[in-house]
């Protein structure tokens, strides 16, 4: 065999096997169809349905960063006893706090079926957490008295309900708060308490679509304002809202200590720039105010959670332009508790506010040794003055 003979066969079988592989078929494996996230606008910006099904989710929440000072501690615990020197500290009130919300929305036979959620995780100084004057004994370390120490406080779950048309039920906070609002757009709008908060609810919403709306409620409550059998506290409110304004009243049963509770609230838009509003509430207190019960709760319920039989609240909101507003709001109840929370919130950026507030508390009963022992304004002194500087991203 030549050399001329070998080159011959070798390109021979080279083609030969080239021609084997290029008769075979080749596979591309074909891509699997993208599922792309589609928007729901049907319940306002945000929401997106969750893929596979006809239900639209919103994902939100802040991250915030409060820095308080002076003599906020007066309703809001900055100052408390400091069980490593022994002596009433004063430093500064720090918290900060991750809050996630979820809702979901989704039409049905039965009306739009909505889900809301809330979760708060907070960080700060203890301000005398778990006890209740700040000096309750703590446990080893601690001198037996409670620090003005920080730390991871426990998680809160805010809000956790289901809503089928009118129909909720599950966490929220009470309908005598909620449906005539707030008092105010200022941060300690508590400095007079108007009503209490947490509880599982079962409520009923009315909308009759032309400014009228109502609600009833029917309310576990919280701590000691928990119900103490299977009669439910119950709350019934009426509003009428246009575009002037609104007027609202809720009425609270509080079936605990069998008590009633009411408020009335006017607000007003004085012009785009300027809304104004005033509210005031009455409360019966005789089972509140007897030490025969078995937890005492120096004349304050559920509802009625302010001093005396009356209280009020008064205050607005004026916008200098689209970044900066100022809030004010004060409050006075029939026991000569009185309070003013000032403050103004500016958007550095859309989503990231700025707000530094400035609050002033006078407490009636502070040369009262009677309603001094209890721990519902904790003020350390006659007139209190502080301010706090609150950071919130929100998304």
């Amino acid at each position: 065999m030549n050399i001329k003979s070998l080159l011959l066969g070798s390109a021979a079988a080279l083609i030969a096997v080239s021609g084997a592989r290029a008769a075979d078929a080749v596979v591309v494996a074909e891509p699997e169809p993208a599922e792309y996230v589609k928007i729901c606008d049907v319940y306002g910006a945000g929401y997106f349905y969750i893929p596979g099904t006809e239900t639209c989710l919103r994902i939100g929440g802040y991250i915030r960063y409060d820095i308080g000072a002076g003599d906020v501690g007066s309703f809001d615990g900055a100052r408390t006893w400091d069980a490593r020197t022994g002596k009433d500290q004063g430093t500064w009130s720090k918290n900060a706090r991750f809050t996630l919300k979820t809702w979901t929305g989704q039409e049905t036979e039965l009306g739009t079926l909505k889900t809301y959620t809330e979760t708060r995780i907070n960080f700060g100084n203890s301000n005398g957490y778990g006890s209740t004057d700040g000096k309750t004994t703590a446990g080893p370390g601690t001198g037996g008295k409670v620090g003005n120490y920080a730390g991871r406080k426990p998680e809160e779950l805010h809000f956790a309900w289901i809503q089928l048309g009118g129909l909720r039920v599950g966490k929220d906070e009470s309908a005598f708060d909620t449906f005539v609002g707030y008092a105010g757009n200022v941060i300690n709008d508590t400095i007079v308490p108007y009503g209490g908060f947490d509880t599982n609810v079962v409520q009923y919403y009315f909308d009759g679509g032309n400014g009228l709306s109502a609600v009833v409620s029917l309310e576990e409550g919280y701590g000691k304002f928990s119900i103490d059998s299977y009669v439910p506290h119950v709350v019934g409110g009426l509003k009428w809202t246009q575009g002037w304004g609104a007027i609202s009243g809720v009425a609270a049963y509080d079936a605990t200590y069998d008590e009633f509770a009411g408020k009335v609230r006017l607000d007003v838009n004085v012009s785009s720039a300027l809304s104004l509003f005033v509210m005031g509430g009455y409360g019966s207190d005789s089972h509140l105010n007897d030490t025969t019960n078995a937890i005492f709760t120096n004349g304050r319920g559920m509802y009625k959670l302010w001093a005396g039989n009356w209280a009020f609240w008064a205050g607005g909101t004026y916008k200098f332009n689209e970044k900066t507003s100022f809030n004010l709001q004060v409050s006075g109840d029939q026991e000569k508790n009185y309070g003013v929370a000032a403050n103004v919130a500016y958007d550095i950026v859309p989503g990231f506010t700025v707000t530094g507030e400035v609050d002033y508390n006078h407490y009636g009963g502070f040369n009262d040794a009677s309603l001094t022992g209890g721990n519902w304004v904790n003020a350390n002194k006659l007139n209190s003055v502080g301010g706090i500087l609150r950071f919130q991203r929100s998304f």
